[in-house]
């Protein structure tokens, strides 16, 4: 296996740059991931490969507003803070600081009337930052900071809420669990109306998700880690879900990331929390998840080698392939895929 393995030629006018009107009008491409056979839905078809007992399984972690702009305290120059994760101590966080050579422990920033003061550097380059200001300090973030988009979305999007899945919850993501933002309510009711039984998990999704994969031999890859909770209540639906027979559904990678990583202990699974560094590559065989939902992934990314464990890399390949000669829209504001 070479990382070119899962190289596919993308025009750069597929890449979508805005969400459709309508969540759930988007298309869907379903394929067998054992034949490879395609066809070509809406999203809102999905409820049709649904069956009573089966489980869909979402991830409700929702994007906090981690783009901060400010200025240094010594100089007056301009400076991005990218809010990554919580350190243990409050107002701690660790962070992305850009230009960042110049940002060294003891450098005093502010945003505003936010006090950021950096007491650590990691060997990566983040900065461990300590917030301070008269008022409360996570309120005073969230007021001004910015919901980030992917690099390659090039257009501001007027709306926050459409890099929100409408079942979002628990802050902490750095960008949308995306595979999720094509439900809509009225979509998930028609669902369990089915009699299919919805689960939650929460993986907050780190910047590392946006890393590229730069190692020949992809498995020489050191995969980013990622906090994220099992709850008692889907553990136990997904253990029944499996004992009966009927079909797991894991909604995106970030899902399948929870529930595989619990499944490494075996089945039935566990309930738990933690930080996850799985990595998912062929010739992976998934132990909990018996159907995908997900969106069209970047090129040599570990998503899509996540996506060829579960079918095969030729039958993803050509999926991809046919994609692009549909014109399917592509990455986090695009269209979906159904693997099943």
């Amino acid at each position: 296996m070479r990382l070119s393995d899962f190289w596919y030629d993308l025009p750069e006018e597929l890449i979508a740059q805005r969400p459709l009107e309508h969540r759930d009008q988007s298309r869907l491409m379903c394929v067998d991931k054992k034949t490879g056979e395609i066809s070509h839905r809406q999203f809102c078809d999905i409820v049709e490969y649904f069956s009573k007992g089966d489980c869909l399984i979402l991830n409700d972690s929702r994007v906090i507003p981690a783009r901060l702009f400010g200025k240094r305290f010594d100089t007056g120059a301009l400076v991005e803070i990218f809010l990554l994760r919580p350190a243990a101590e409050s107002d701690v966080w660790e962070c992305l600081v850009k230009p960042g050579k110049k940002a060294k422990k003891g450098v005093v920033l502010y945003i505003s009337d936010i006090r950021c003061e950096v007491i650590g550097v990691e060997e990566d380059g983040n900065r461990i930052i300590k917030f301070s200001c008269d008022t409360d300090v996570t309120s005073r973030l969230k007021q001004l900071g910015e919901v980030p988009l992917p690099p390659y979305i090039h257009e501001k999007l007027e709306d926050s809420e459409r890099y929100q899945t409408v079942y979002s919850r628990f802050e902490g993501s750095v960008a949308a669990p995306t595979a999720g933002l094509h439900f809509t309510k009225d979509l998930l009711r028609k669902i369990e109306g089915k009699g299919v039984n919805i689960g939650y998990v929460t993986l907050h999704v780190g910047l590392g998700t946006f890393r590229p994969v730069k190692e020949q031999n992809p498995e020489k890859h050191k995969m980013h880690t990622e906090r994220y909770i099992l709850p008692e209540s889907t553990a136990k639906l997904v253990n029944e879900t499996i004992r009966n027979g009927k079909n797991v559904f894991a909604c995106g990678t970030t899902s399948v990331r929870v529930l595989e990583t619990a499944a490494v202990k075996g089945i039935p699974l566990i309930a738990g929390a933690g930080d996850t560094d799985i990595f998912i590559y062929p010739p992976y065989k998934y132990k909990a998840v018996d159907k995908l939902i997900t969106n069209f992934h970047l090129p040599e990314s570990t998503l899509i080698m996540l996506v060829s464990a579960f079918a095969s890399r030729d039958i993803v390949m050509n999926a991809y392939a046919q994609a692009v000669k549909e014109k399917y829209r592509f990455f986090s504001f695009g269209d979906a895929s159904l693997w099943y």
